[in-house]
């Protein structure tokens, strides 16, 4: 059962984002910026969608080889994106956070 939720909130540049969140508050992912609210609901539906499957997902490192990953719809576009983890055990098990709190359907609106 997912514990996770979604956090939807509006940027002071009037642009809003998503965050999934697990069930102890920590950030697991966070989305692009998007010019309307029903942008970013459809991203969270989207994540909602394609968060389970690991197929989905893209390990990566950054230019300082910190461990992150991705997470991708099935048109190969990014709907959300890691934090930087300290090991890759750390990032694969962000990325079964991931799975287990894509699916939770609880959003939590502070674009007010």
């Amino acid at each position: 059962m997912a514990s996770g939720y979604y956090e939807l909130k509006k940027g002071s540049s009037g642009k809003f984002s998503f965050a999934l969140k697990a069930g102890n508050h920590e950030v697991i992912l966070v989305s692009q910026s998007y010019d309307a609210k029903s942008g970013a609901e459809g991203g969270i539906a989207s994540v909602q969608k394609n968060g389970p499957d690991a197929k989905n997902y893209e390990k990566k490192s950054s230019s300082s080889s910190q461990p992150y990953f991705v997470l991708k719809s099935s048109n190969g576009q990014i709907i959300g994106t890691s934090e930087m983890y300290s090991s890759e055990a750390a990032r694969d098990n962000g990325i079964a956070s991931v799975q287990t709190n894509s699916p939770s359907t609880t959003i939590k609106d502070t674009t007010g």
